[in-house]
């Protein structure tokens, strides 16, 4: 028998209608071909069950789970992807906090200033919400990005504030 570290990874991406039992049903399949679940980010949207998942499964099971995940498109549409084989890197990581009223394009402003410093985003969430008193929507966003090692830590850290009072939000950086 073969050890988990010796598995290929798989990613899985899915989506489909949310309803009881997916999660159930993705983590059956993956177990009866000799899976391990390592880890995932799933979410309900809009109605709309989405999320991603990384998989080990044995070399000799690859094609049958793939198969079987072929055979749950009536409740999800599942896409194998292989693995990375580079390592996750060791470079800190950067945790910051973006909140403010809602307009187009923040993440895309935030993304691109990361972009500018080399920084990899590790994870990203977001939500609006009503916003207290006021009737408008609050848009909120989490996001932890790598720094690469030769990074010049003040002038990201000046460049996100400068772009926060650009764009009016607050932001916190950890």
């Amino acid at each position: 028998m073969s050890s988990i570290a010796a598995m290929p990874m798989l990613v899985l991406t899915l989506v489909g209608d949310d309803r009881a039992g997916l999660v159930a049903a993705l983590a059956e399949v993956v177990s009866a071909h000799g899976g391990n679940w390592e880890r995932s980010e799933l979410a309900e949207l809009d109605g709309t069950f989405a999320g991603i998942v990384e998989v080990w499964v044995p070399t000799d099971q690859q094609a049958a789970l793939a198969a079987a995940l072929d055979d749950l498109d009536g409740l999800l549409k599942i896409t194998a992807h292989p693995g990375s084989a580079v390592p996750a890197t060791n470079w800190p990581l950067l945790t910051m906090t973006v909140l403010g009223n809602d307009r187009a394009g923040i993440v895309r402003e935030i993304s691109a200033a990361l972009r500018g410093h080399a920084l990899s985003i590790e994870h990203l969430s977001s939500r609006t919400t009503d916003a207290p008193m006021t009737g408008g929507r609050l848009f909120e966003a989490n996001v932890v990005a790598r720094i690469p090692a030769d990074a010049d830590l003040a002038a990201i850290r000046a460049d996100l504030e400068a772009l926060a009072a650009e764009i009016q939000v607050d932001l916190k950086l950890d």
